[in-house]
């Protein structure tokens, strides 16, 4: 990697190569933890009060379609088939078969031998093809197995992958092994973006989230990630706030605009308005696009639809599900 940056820590002054943050173990770990501690509280406060924040009801019907765009559909499960992948690759490009005018979602994500399936029907379409890799969702394999993995979504025809760190290593502080896991899989992906999948609920500390962000970031992912979905707690709005402020940074330091995507336990319209409203107010505009923000949530796109039809409408189509009022 090239970028220029200048660490976050104040009493360095000079920029850096990120080869020299990266040449050993102990210098990397320098780095990571020279890093502005996180005041959990403050995080706690922050998140809280942008929680509060409303918008327009003008705003209501752009903030629910941005967040269709955003969704990022997946299956994955040891009982998916041909024809489930099919039918949520139909649901991916005309989510509401009732409704033309609602938007695409942003991608399907699925199992490396189940990508076949969902290139076939998504042809022709804007929506991504997303796969996870590297021994999904332990990451507890060796790298060349995880290589194979990227390498046999990446053949398939997956446009985006999804990869979860080596949590074992990252939180024994071997930093390294971790950066050096990332630049693999990277280089394995091709053209295909890489969204680095920190499973911040195993990491602990506000603080671990934020080294773990700008290791990821400085190892080349295209997107961090908070969470494979598969334990809980997976996203929540501190995390999102600490992640969020590591890629404005980031950008702030090297001119690299990389992405954020908050996966497990968002359900509601409210939630994922709470959240566009805490992109906006941490990162900026620049951030609220598809190619920068993502909800990892398929559950979410139900109730996206729901508040839709009732803001074109006045009543739901069916169903019980909370108001944004």
């Amino acid at each position: 990697m090239s970028a220029t940056l200048t660490p976050p820590d104040t009493a360095v002054q000079l920029p850096v190569q990120t080869s020299d943050l990266t040449r050993d173990n102990a210098t990397l770990r320098r780095f990571l933890h020279g890093l502005p501690g996180v005041d959990q509280v403050g995080a706690e406060g922050r998140a809280a009060a942008l929680a509060t924040r409303s918008i327009k009801t003008t705003a209501k019907a752009w903030a629910i379609d941005t967040a269709i765009r955003m969704v990022d559909l997946t299956t994955l499960e040891g009982s998916d088939t041909a024809g489930k992948v099919r039918s949520l690759c139909a649901k991916a490009v005309r989510p509401d078969p009732s409704d033309p005018t609602a938007p695409p979602v942003a991608a399907v994500c699925v199992y490396p031998d189940m990508v076949p399936f969902a290139v076939e029907a998504l042809e022709g379409s804007p929506v991504q093809i997303a796969s996870v890799a590297t021994a999904f969702p332990s990451g507890r394999a060796a790298l060349k197995t995880k290589l194979v993995d990227v390498a046999e979504a990446v053949s398939y025809g997956a446009t985006e992958i999804d990869m979860v760190i080596d949590r074992g290593a990252f939180l024994s502080g071997n930093y390294l092994r971790v950066f050096d896991e990332i630049t693999a899989v990277k280089r394995a992906c091709g053209t295909a973006h890489l969204k680095v999948i920190l499973e911040t609920g195993e990491l602990a500390t506000l603080d671990s989230v934020r080294r773990a962000s700008w290791l990821a970031l400085l190892a080349g992912g295209d997107f961090i990630k908070t969470s494979t979905g598969k334990i809980s707690p997976a996203a929540t709005p501190p995390v999102a706030l600490v992640m969020l402020q590591a890629v404005r940074d980031f950008a702030a330091r090297t001119g690299d605009v990389r992405g954020v995507k908050l996966a497990g336990g968002i359900r509601t319209t409210k939630e994922a308005i709470r959240y566009l409203v805490m992109v906006n107010e941490v990162t900026g505009e620049r951030w609220l696009t598809p190619d920068k923000f993502r909800f990892g949530a398929s559950s979410l796109l139900n109730d996206l639809l729901q508040q839709r039809h009732k803001l074109s409408t006045g009543a739901y189509d069916g169903g019980d599900y909370i108001s944004i009022d």
